[in-house]
């Protein structure tokens, strides 16, 4: 009879210690909850990345501390120890200031992964480490998979609050030492959990804006943290003539529509413009058709593998954002990393934004990712001649 335990310890669950994240949300704290009542040897940890109230400039109470009082109750009911440890200063240098430059430097940041890859999966993971324990465990709904050849991380069975795009960047060092007991779970099974062991934070709704970010203003946060380096500058369409004005390239990313100020576009789907490019030599916005969004050749670098078979020069299946779709393309090195070839050109593909690779017969399998640094559309060249002449 197999001794192994919930975590895949060949042991007693007592004789497991883990550390859990917990953010003071329902996912960490019923992942608490849940090895708490299998018996394991469990230790709470709560990180204190930023005060709101410094982040917004706005006085009030701190949601952080909102966040980590709640953690703190929940630990306490659980009756496992609990320890906040102040990363303040970290997460400002290596994801807040990283957040800024990239915006100003006409990219679409995804902080919440450099959290994972510095601050959560670098910092806190050494800390468990430090604490000698066998395991860190999140409450993030991915699954960590025990393949024929090697650990495989996958999709969550929850599709809808999957995060496997997020998590790409993990190493498989970290993979070896995390646990995910909310992978294989629904949400609203998480919340089921909650409401029967009555957790403080049963009915606490899911965060839907970056930490730092409150109401999703990122362009205040901007301002706030690189004062004095924003200048105003022209919005040109694709052909070359000037259609507005704009007060700063960091209010624009890839693919919107709305708000752009040049007014007048509300008539058909040809007529309407979106914002195709930022040129940041030029501190343009460049805007255009819809159709001029499509792209048939992404560029990245930073990849990380996470699985040891990658089929290059093969199909396989990307999700180039986290709120967009898993499509089939190939991939082929290139001189500065990969190059990713969609099957059908991608509409809405910004640099900055991270690019997760599945395995096309397997597409739950998180193969790896990298860092999308440019794209390429046969349709530019098109549409300014189009409109030029």
């Amino acid at each position: 009879m197999s001794n192994v335990n919930l975590l895949g310890f060949n042991c007693d669950p007592k004789e497991t210690k883990v550390v859990v994240a917990m953010s003071g949300g329902v996912d960490s704290s019923v992942t608490a909850a849940i090895l708490v009542h299998a018996g394991f040897e469990v230790i709470g940890i709560t990180l204190q990345l930023y005060d709101y109230g410094k982040a917004v400039q706005r006085k009030g109470a701190c949601c952080a501390g909102s966040d980590i009082s709640d953690a703190r109750q929940v630990a306490s009911n659980l009756g496992i120890p609990h320890y906040v440890l102040n990363y303040e200063t970290k997460f400002k240098e290596q994801v807040m200031d990283t957040f800024a430059d990239e915006y100003l430097a006409g990219r679409t940041p995804i902080p919440c992964v450099r959290c994972n890859q510095t601050v959560k999966f670098t910092d806190l993971f050494n800390m468990a480490k430090d604490l000698k324990a066998d395991a860190l465990a999140t409450g993030h709904y991915v699954q960590r998979v025990m393949g024929e050849n090697e650990l495989e991380l996958h999709r969550g069975v929850d599709f809808e609050k999957d995060q496997s795009y997020f998590l790409f960047a993990t190493t498989k060092e970290q993979l070896e030492f995390l646990r995910f007991p909310l992978g294989g779970m629904k949400k609203h099974e998480t919340r089921k959990i909650a409401k029967t062991l009555n957790l403080k934070v049963k009915d606490k709704p899911d965060s839907q804006d970056i930490c730092f970010v409150p109401n999703g203003k990122y362009s205040e946060i901007v301002r706030r943290l690189r004062p004095g380096s924003i200048e105003p500058g022209n919005i040109v369409h694709l052909n070359g003539s000037v259609v507005g004005k704009h007060n700063g390239i960091i209010d624009y990313t890839i693919g919107q529509r709305r708000g752009l100020g040049i007014g007048g576009r509300a008539g058909s789907e040809e007529e309407r413009l979106y914002v195709i490019n930022i040129n940041v030599l030029k501190n343009e916005v460049i805007v255009g058709p819809k159709e001029a969004l499509k792209v048939d050749e992404i560029s990245l670098n930073d990849l990380n593998w996470i699985s040891k078979d990658v089929p290059l020069d093969h199909s396989v299946l990307v999700r180039l954002r986290n709120t967009g779709n898993i499509i089939p393309a190939k991939i082929s090195i290139s001189k500065d990393g990969l190059l990713i070839n969609p099957e059908e050109p991608a509409e809405g593909v910004s640099p900055g934004q991270a690019a997760v690779i599945y395995d096309k017969n397997r597409p739950s399998k998180v193969l790896g990712g990298g860092w999308i640094v440019s794209t390429k559309s046969n349709l530019i060249s098109k549409f300014s001649a189009s409109s030029a002449a």
